[in-house]
């Protein structure tokens, strides 16, 4: 079986595979291989398009295995009849700690005694406490598990929002209810057509004056310029890994704002979850060539 991946030396995370399996690294700048075509199992770098593109020359592929929770990126070009696979579960961790970190730099201000420290500039100004905060996870899945788990042990009552109302996590039509009692609202939306400008301007303007908004889903899911009225009048902060569109732009208002933290879609990296990816994929071999059910399987 022909199985092609990128060049990442977390491969090694693999395990024994049977001898029938020819393992191929995918180049990361030059032309792709001829020889790529007769791939069956596929692990596309993420946001390739010159792979997304080539994918209907694939006439022996069976499955495609992304290296993200998120499939969005590649779904709507999967050809009829390839299973689609996501790596649900392998980036919960750095998520969960990105978006702890966010609220605590914001809450303690440490963005603005970093700005402070480069001037030689002494000037106190009070913290706050985030035991007591209550935040609000819109988009209730493995990752916001993973939030709400880190952001109890400091004393956060968390609230969780999801397609439907299941146990104690609400649907999304009690979204409008919830968010004017958030101190901090985190999303953790996939893009759908049905997320995209979910948090509009409507939404924003529900929220408490001083409300912390932090995005670790897709930029889609927020209204881009509702959000930067809200940050221009200093009534909301923010903390976003992702943006709409992404990559931003240098010209987008968003860069210069104080109130507002941006990091470059990294939230979910890091040398332990890419470990976890290719464990993953391993597994996801392995139950391929025995004919076993996939996991994560998306269609």
């Amino acid at each position: 079986m022909e199985v092609w991946l990128p060049d990442n030396p977390a491969r090694a995370s693999l395990g024994e595979l049977p001898e029938a399996v020819a393992i191929n690294l995918i180049p990361r700048d030059s032309a792709l291989p001829q020889e790529i075509e007769t791939v069956e199992f596929l692990v596309p770098p993420y946001g390739s398009r010159r792979l997304i593109e080539a994918l209907p020359r694939f006439a022996a592929l069976q499955v495609v295995q992304v290296n993200s929770a998120g499939v969005d990126w590649i779904a709507p070009s999967i050809p009829e009849g390839v299973t689609l696979c996501s790596a649900r579960g392998t980036r919960d961790v750095p998520v969960a700690e990105w978006v702890v970190s966010t609220i605590l730099d914001s809450y303690k201000g440490l963005a603005r005694f970093r700005r402070q420290q480069e001037q030689a500039q002494w000037a106190p100004q009070m913290p706050r406490e985030l035991a007591g905060s209550k935040a609000l996870i819109v988009g209730y899945g493995s990752i916001g598990h993973a939030v709400e788990e880190r952001l109890h042990r400091f004393g956060v009552e968390v609230t969780g929002v999801a397609s439907r109302q299941r146990g104690n996590t609400h649907g999304v039509d009690a979204i409008d209810e919830l968010l004017p009692h958030a101190d901090i609202v985190i999303v953790l939306l996939p893009a759908t057509p049905e997320t995209v400008g979910l948090i509009g301007k409507q939404r924003l303007a529900r929220l408490k004056t001083g409300a912390l908004l932090v995005n670790a889903g897709r930029g889609t899911a927020v209204d881009t310029d509702a959000l930067c009225d809200e940050l221009e009048s200093g009534r909301l902060e923010a903390a976003l890994d992702v943006t709409d569109p992404e990559p931003l732009p240098p010209e987008s208002p968003l860069w210069r704002l104080p109130n507002l933290l941006v990091t470059p879609h990294i939230a979910g990296d890091s040398p332990a979850a890419d470990q976890r990816v290719y464990e993953l994929v391993g597994d996801q071999i392995r139950r391929h060539l025995k004919g076993d059910t996939l996991l994560n399987v998306v269609h």
